[in-house]
C-alpha cells in the first residue's frame, strides 16, 4: 500500500512598515519553508498567521492592531511579531488571544512560535532529505532589498527606533556581498541597500576589512573591502548579473555626513545609481538642533551645488517634518525658502506625531493640529511645483527606465528611471510596450510630463515610426 506523505502546515503573512520590516518578513518565511511549511495567499487556507508590525507611530501602531484583528477575526490563530512587538502587554490587552508575540528581527522566536503552534510534518521519508534554504521574496523578481545593519547610534528627539531595535549592528562586507550575488543570480536586477543609517554603516565595526573574491575579474585574487559604506557601494557596484550587467545600485537612508561626498565618484562612475535618500527633516538650525539631528550642520546646500556639478542628473529625495514642538512660523519659512534654494527631486511631507516614549512628546510649543495641515499643504504645494518643473526639463531626453509591471491588453507598462526608488517615487508610464517584461531595462523617450510621473515610449518604438 502506498505512503501518504503529511500535508505541511500553512502560513500566512501580513508585513507592515518601511521596507526593513519587509527583508525581517523575507527572512522569517525562507527558514519556515526550509522547515517545510507551505506560504498561504489567504486567511482561510493558512493555520496560522503571522503579522509583522509597525511601531514607529502611534498612527502606525493603530494600523498594526486593526491588522491583528482582522486576521484574528478571520483565521483565529496568529502570531504577531515586528517592532510593536515591544509593547506585548497592549497587544495582549487588547487581543488577549493572540498565539504569541515576539519582537523585531527576532527570528528564532518567532519561528519557534510557528513550530509550536503549527508543528512541521515529521516522516522518515522527509526528515531523510535535507532541507535547503531558498530565499522568499515579497517583491517582486527584478528588484530586493538588501539590508546592511540593524539598528541606529543616534537620539534624535522624536525617535524610539534604538528602543525597538537597539544600538547600531553592521553586517560583515562579504556576507552582504554574497547575498547579493544570490539575488543576482536569482534574477535580481536593482539592488536597494537600507539600514536606519547607511552612512554609519560599519562603524561598529571599526570598518574593518574582510577578504572577498577578485572582485569583477574572474581569476583575480582575493581583495579586502572594508565594512564602510563607500567600499561597500564600489563593491556591490562591481557586481554582474548572469547576463554580464551591472545591477542598479540604489543607496537609502543616507545622512550626510562628510564622507557621503566619496560616493558621488562612484555615481559619475556608473558604479551606483545617481540617486541619494537623505531623511534631512527640516532645514531651520533651531528645529534641528532641538529634534537631535546628526550632521545638521552639513552645509547642505553647498555640497548639493558640487554634487550636481560632478553628476548633473543626481536624484535627491528626503523627507521632513512640519509641525515639530517649537516650530516657529520664521523656522518654518526658513524651511520653504530652503526647498526653493535646495530644489530637491522628490520631498515627502509628514504632520509631527508623538511617539509614546519619544522626548520630542514633551517639549514645549506644541503645534496646533490646523496649524500643522496649513504648513503641510504649503510644503507640499511647493515641492509638487519644482518636481513638474524638473520632470518637465526631461521631455525629450532619452532615460534608461526598469519596467515594474506590464498590461498585456493595451500594450502598456509601467517602470522607473535611475531618480525613482519603486514605491516612494513617481513612475514612467509607457505606451507600445507590447514584448517587455518585468526586469527588463530598456532606453525610453521621455514624451510628456506631470507634478510626479513621466510618460513615454521605448527608443525602438519610436526609431520605428
Amino acid at each position: 500500500m502506498a505512503t501518504s506523505l503529511p500535508l505541511p502546515p500553512r502560513v500566512g503573512m501580513v508585513s507592515l512598515g518601511c521596507p526593513k520590516n519587509l527583508v525581517d518578513s523575507e527572512r522569517i518565511l525562507s527558514q519556515l519553508r526550509a522547515d517545510g511549511y507551505q506560504m498561504s495567499p489567504d486567511y482561510a487556507g493558512a493555520d496560522v498567521v503571522l503579522v509583522n508590525t509597525c511601531g514607529f507611530l502611534d498612527s502606525a501602531k493603530e494600523e498594526s492592531l486593526q491588522a491583528i484583528g482582522e486576521a484574528l477575526a478571520e483565521n483565529g490563530r496568529v502570531i504577531v511579531t515586528g517592532c510593536m512587538g515591544r509593547e506585548a502587554e497592549v497587544i495582549r490587552d487588547r487581543f488577549p488571544q493572540v498565539l504569541a508575540v515576539t519582537g523585531a528581527h527576532q527570528y528564532e522566536q518567532v519561528v519557534g512560535a510557528v513550530h509550536e503552534a503549527a508543528p512541521p510534518p515529521r516522516s522518515p521519508y522527509l526528515d531523510l532529505v535535507p532541507q535547503a534554504a531558498p530565499s522568499l521574496k515579497l517583491t517582486p523578481r527584478h528588484y530586493s532589498y538588501l539590508k546592511i545593519s540593524e539598528g541606529c547610534n543616534h537620539r534624535c528627539s522624536f525617535c524610539i527606533i534604538p528602543q525597538i531595535r537597539g544600538d547600531l549592528v553592521s553586517r560583515r562586507p562579504d556576507a552582504i556581498l554574497r547575498e547579493a550575488e544570490k539575488l543576482l543570480a536569482q534574477g535580481t536586477r536593482e539592488l536597494l541597500v537600507i539600514s536606519q543609517d547607511t552612512s554609519a554603516y560599519g562603524l561598529d565595526l571599526k570598518h574593518a576589512a574582510w577578504p572577498w573574491k577578485g572582485g569583477p575579474n574572474a581569476g583575480a585574487p582575493p581583495q579586502d573591502v572594508r565594512a564602510h559604506m563607500t567600499d561597500l557601494a564600489r563593491a556591490l557596484g562591481e557586481l554582474r548579473t548572469p547576463a554580464g550587467e551591472r545591477p542598479w545600485v540604489r543607496l537609502h537612508y543616507v545622512y550626510p555626513y562628510p564622507h557621503v561626498d566619496r560616493v558621488i565618484p562612484l555615481m559619475a562612475e556608473g558604479l551606483v545609481l545617481p540617486y541619494l535618500d537623505i531623511p534631512f527633516q527640516h532645514a531651520s538650525p533651531k528645529v534641528l538642533k532641538a529634534m537631535r539631528r546628526p550632521a545638521n550642520e552639513a552645509r547642505v546646500l553647498e555640497r548639493l551645488v558640487e554634487w550636481r556639478r560632478q553628476v548633473p542628473d543626481i536624484a535627491i529625495r528626503s523627507s521632513f517634518v512640519v509641525g515639530f514642538p517649537g516650530e516657529t512660523e520664521e523656522d518654518f519659512d526658513y524651511l520653504l525658502d530652503w526647498l526653493a534654494e535646495a530644489r530637491l527631486d522628490r520631498v515627502g511631507a509628514f504632520r509631527f506625531e508623538p511617539v509614546a516614549g519619544a522626548p520630542a512628546n514633551d517639549l514645549p510649543g506644541q503645534v496646533p493640529e490646523p496649524l500643522k495641515e496649513e504648513r503641510y499643504a504649503r510644503v507640499m504645494e511647493l515641492t509638487a511645483r519644482i518636481s513638474a518643473e524638473k520632470l518637465s526639463a526631461k521631455v525629450g531626453r532619452t532615460l534608461d527606465v526598469i519596467v515594474d509591471a506590464v498590461d498585456g491588453e493595451t500594450g502598456g507598462a509601467s517602470g522607473r528611471s535611475k531618480a525613482d526608488a519603486p514605491e516612494i517615487d513617481g513612475e514612467v508610464l509607457l505606451r507600445d510596450a507590447g514584448g517587455l517584461q518585468p526586469g527588463d531595462v530598456v532606453p525610453v523617450l521621455v514624451e510628456d510630463s506631470d507634478e510626479h510621473d513621466l510618460y513615454g515610449v521605448p527608443v525602438a518604438v519610436a526609431a520605428a515610426a
